[in-house]
């Protein structure tokens, strides 16, 4: 009876040792990768970012002083030159109100002087024309001219006392238009930094951070919203004037969104050996906010693919030129295309191959490589989506080997 048990759990026995002994390996699936229209726009290089709109600006305030008027809460929507916000401007207004009445009482002088001058430049006549009649003397003559001269003086002193009131009030109007906070462009406010009666400088104020400085808002124009992000310099060389790009947000990973490659910064960060760059979003949508994080992905530019006509979509011709290029008309979907890692390939007398894990077992088989994508290759045969291949495998691996799957 012992015998016969024994001789029924051998089998199972020797299974579970071979198991045991079987290399643990681990594995990544093929993928699939469908394109709807024309060609496929294969990832060249994938980055990572944030969200923020290429226009931007921290508003602050150009004079010093309590907030008065708050006309914005975040989600407001601005106009370039409207009136955001304004500081307490009470001694501004008195500052003006009597450089106004300065000027006018300048005028007043100077009315006056006008008067007095015409008045010495009749009797400065009739003193000439006595002199001439033998009348009246010399000395009378000359105290004429003078009080003329006088007059002329007292006139130009007054419209420089004019000029000068005048330019107080400009002063005065300067200071109190400085009161008020305006919106630079057209945009959103995404934030709101201070509130009535907070007191703000142009420099900032205790409490307030030296980079918001007197900001009182942050105003963003949402019509064109980019993705920040930075490329290490051995990278850079793959990316090109206006690449086409897939945009998706951590937020929102099953959303997509079209991107192109918009700048290149000109210098790189020697500390971190990257460059930085600019990405626009073609088709952002009220899920697209600022300062959100996304991951870019580089593709390579597909024949037929619009170059500037990106932002509006194709037409006429472009659209023909896709369509001939899917090999179907109206855009029919291309075959599909399988990727796998680059660490699961191996070759065997100068043919690549793969193995493939099936019911545990190590299969090598030979494959047709397309082009390199990234960290993957282009499977063309040999591999279908979906199949489990093994990454960096073993010299001593052989055909139909067990073996264990890491994670299993």
């Amino acid at each position: 009876m012992v015998c016969a048990a024994g001789v029924a759990a051998y089998p199972s026995a020797r299974g579970y040792v071979s198991e045991r002994r079987a290399p643990e390996v681990e594995v990544a699936h093929a993928t699939q990768v469908i394109t709807t229209h024309g060609p496929a726009a294969l990832p060249v290089l994938v980055a990572s970012g944030y969200i923020v709109a290429r226009h931007s600006s921290d508003v602050g305030v150009k004079t010093g002083g309590r907030i008065s008027v708050l006309r914005f809460e975040e989600g407001t929507r601005v106009r370039k030159g409207e009136v955001i916000a304004e500081i307490e401007h009470a001694d501004i207004a008195a500052q003006l109100e009597a450089a106004r009445r300065a000027v006018a009482e300048a005028e007043a002088t100077l009315a006056q002087a006008s008067a007095s001058l015409e008045e010495d430049r009749r009797n400065l006549e009739r003193q000439r024309q006595l002199m001439k009649e033998g009348i009246t003397t010399t000395q009378s003559l000359t105290g004429a001219e003078a009080a003329a001269a006088v007059s002329e003086a007292r006139v130009r002193l007054g419209d420089a006392g004019i000029a000068s009131a005048r330019a107080r009030v400009k002063v005065a109007e300067e200071a109190l238009e400085n009161t008020n906070v305006r919106a630079p462009f057209d945009g959103v406010v995404i934030k709101k930094r201070a509130e009535v009666g907070e007191t703000v400088s142009p420099f900032g104020v205790q409490g307030q951070s030296s980079r918001e400085g007197g900001a009182i808002a942050t105003i963003a124009d949402l019509a064109e919203l980019e993705v920040q992000t930075e490329v290490s310099e051995n990278g850079v060389a793959k990316l090109t004037p206006a690449m086409p790009a897939e945009v998706k947000l951590q937020a929102y990973p099953d959303q997509q969104y079209r991107g192109r490659l918009r700048q290149i910064f000109p210098s790189a960060d020697r500390a971190k050996s990257i460059v930085e760059v600019r990405v626009t979003i073609l088709d952002a949508d009220v899920h697209v906010k600022p300062e959100m994080t996304a991951s870019v992905t580089f593709q390579e530019k597909s024949a037929g693919q619009p170059g500037e006509d990106a932002r509006s979509g194709a037409a006429g011709s472009a659209s023909e030129a896709r369509e001939k290029a899917a090999g179907a008309p109206g855009g029919a979907p291309s075959p599909p295309i399988v990727l796998v890692p680059k660490r699961a390939l191996t070759e065997v007398a100068g043919q690549p191959h793969v193995w493939v894990v099936t019911n545990r077992t190590a299969n090598r088989r030979p494959v047709t490589l397309g082009p390199e994508r990234l960290d993957q290759v282009e499977v063309r045969s040999g591999v279908a989506a979906g199949d489990a291949v093994i990454l960096n495998p073993p010299a001593t691996l052989t055909d139909r080997t067990m073996v264990r799957v890491k994670g299993t």
